[in-house]
């Protein structure tokens, strides 16, 4: 039970970090590779700090993680957390598609009706 507790409180980070679009424009440009906070909040019309509070969300939700050289502190994207969101959201596309073939095998089913008429 603690698992699907501790899985439940991660997608609940996740999603939560992810439910911004500042957020989720940051983890874009981490796709490419690594960036400072600087590079980060270039496309931004914000400032440092604020950049700062939307990194330590994706921090804190263990989407990115910050390199520890002197004073050259890095980003970069983890993948873990994207990773079990994304195996939650399997389940729903499972379902979906299975919605989507009976559509397809009903609309099917109509037009040869129809064709019968």
């Amino acid at each position: 039970m603690v698992k699907l507790e501790q899985t439940e409180e991660s997608l609940n980070s996740t999603f939560q970090a992810l439910a911004d679009p500042t957020r989720r424009k940051i983890l874009m440009q981490l796709v490419s590779g690594e960036a400072t906070v600087l590079q980060l909040a270039e496309p931004f019309q914000m400032s440092l700090p604020g950049i700062s509070k939307h990194i330590k969300v994706l921090e804190k939700a263990g989407l990115i993680e910050r390199g520890k050289s002197a004073q050259y502190r890095p980003c970069r994207i983890k993948t873990e957390a994207l990773e079990e969101a994304n195996l939650w959201l399997q389940q729903y596309k499972k379902l979906w598609e299975e919605r989507f073939d009976r559509l397809d095998q009903y609309l099917m089913d109509l037009q040869q009706t129809k064709g019968k008429e």
